[in-house]
């Protein structure tokens, strides 16, 4: 299965990219196990599977880790933001 992923914020800044296309192993099917595969890559990664607060969202609609992906899906990372 193909997706896309999307980082924002700090997210996107600590890992380098905006976004990206990647073909997943079958195993791969929900938000967790993609944020552990993601982990995988190394140090800055890992604040994928570290970060208390960070928000995912399945074809732009807010996911929990339980929410399954499908192929052709868009997956996107925010952490937390503050604004004043």
């Amino acid at each position: 299965m193909t997706i896309k992923l999307l980082y924002f914020a700090s997210l996107r800044e600590a890992l380098g990219l905006s976004g990206e296309e990647m073909t997943l192993p079958a195993a791969v099917c929900d938000v967790a196990a993609l944020k552990i595969h993601l982990a995988a890559r190394g140090a800055a990664w890992q604040a994928l599977t570290q970060a208390k607060n960070l928000r995912a969202a399945v074809n732009q609609r807010m996911a929990g880790s339980d929410a399954a992906i499908s192929d052709g899906d868009e997956v996107a990372f925010f952490p937390p933001v503050t604004g004043g």
